[in-house]
């Protein structure tokens, strides 16, 4: 078809995912390995996804530098001119904003999906269906369109995003956007039928993107047309480009420099199974339980009186337990971690203490 190769997919997967430690580290983060046991990582498994739906050659892959090996062991199907190594963590508005000026360099008619390499999608072909339908509505209209999942629970680990006007099929404008709400208000949300999770998942055009980020954040567009788009299309000269750049950008989500702001942001309400895994009780909701709806895996547990845990060994070791309730058990690399799963945000300074305490060694 002669508009699929005007389509091009990011995908960002420079995050540590510090929440998941000790399985994720930051020489290995979670995007890397296979929690799922399918025998494909988050980041191949976000790959495999859009296969179907973009031309290899228009995948691009943003990441961290000191991950560039995993990522061509990971995807060799990738060209080298394909991934972008940041040189800095500055948060998703700079890495997005250089996405769509390398990508604009290369095709003025480009169109776009930005997403996570650590979200877990179910039922695919709803996926791509509404892939497609948002790209078709990002090429015919001004639109920056980001997706909205259909909520099953009122949970306060996810932003919400309000629905206004319907404009064409599951697409809408967007009317409010809310960071994570309490419980009480996120059951509001709930029973409204007004709010949907902010998946992070963004279709847009490239011209519509950079526009957007010229009007709302100057200071970072400016940075970007700093080089000319010759620089874009030549590898050496725009690693050598950015090196310098990229570290001046403000650290700034796209979701508060661009999406809160903008006067054309749409959502396409969606329905197919997501997850963006991104804390332990995210993988405990997903995955397969026993009878006592305990969660191992891959693992020898023998769990007496215990329910609701998830268990995460590697190894031979075996994990013998009795009287636990509802709580996270995981061991790698010379770091064990007990933690309820109520007080689960706690383990990221758990994380920065171990790093004060004892350096390098269990980050």
């Amino acid at each position: 078809m002669e508009e699929k190769k005007h389509r091009y997919c990011v995908i960002m997967c420079g995050g540590i995912g510090s929440r998941f430690w000790p399985y994720s580290r930051t020489r290995m983060p979670k995007q890397f390995i296979d929690f799922l046991g399918t025998g494909r990582t988050l980041l191949q498994m976000s790959y495999d996804r859009v296969r179907s739906l973009i031309p290899s050659e228009n995948i691009v892959v943003m990441t961290n530098e000191r991950y560039a090996d995993l990522v061509r062991e990971q995807l060799p199907e990738v060209g080298e001119d394909q991934i972008l190594f940041e040189p800095a963590r500055r948060n998703t508005a700079p890495c997005i904003a250089w996405a769509a000026w390398h990508i604009a360099a290369r095709d003025p008619e480009a169109s776009m999906i930005v997403t996570p390499a650590d979200h877990v999608i179910t039922r695919e072909a709803e996926f791509e269906a509404s892939i497609l339908a948002g790209f078709d509505f990002v090429e015919h209209n001004d639109a920056l369109l980001t997706l909205g999942i259909t909520p099953v629970r009122p949970e306060t680990g996810y932003g919400y995003i309000q629905i206004g006007d319907p404009v064409e099929g599951d697409i809408s404008k967007v009317k409010t956007f809310t960071e994570k709400p309490n419980l009480e208000l996120a059951k509001v949300f709930l029973a409204s039928g007004e709010f949907f999770w902010n998946s992070g998942i963004f279709i847009w055009s490239a011209r519509a993107i950079r526009e957007a980020l010229a009007l709302h954040v100057p200071d970072i567009a400016a940075i970007f047309d700093g080089a000319a788009p010759d620089v874009y299309l030549n590898h050496e000269a725009e690693t050598e480009f950015i090196a310098t750049a990229y570290p001046s950008c403000m650290s700034i989500s796209i979701d508060y420099s661009v999406m809160e702001k903008a006067r054309n942001v749409y959502v396409e309400t969606v329905t197919f199974g997501w997850n963006d895994l991104g804390t332990w009780s995210a993988l405990y909701d997903m995955s397969p339980k026993n009878t006592d709806g305990n969660v191992t895996q891959n693992c020898n547990v023998l769990a007496y009186n215990s329910h609701g845990n998830i268990f995460a060994v590697r190894g031979e070791k075996l994990i013998a337990v009795d009287g636990l309730e509802d709580y996270i058990v995981a061991d790698a690399d010379g770091v064990l971690l007990i933690c309820p799963k109520s007080r689960e945000q706690e383990i990221k300074r758990m994380v920065t203490d171990a790093k004060l305490k004892f350096g390098d060694r269990f980050e």
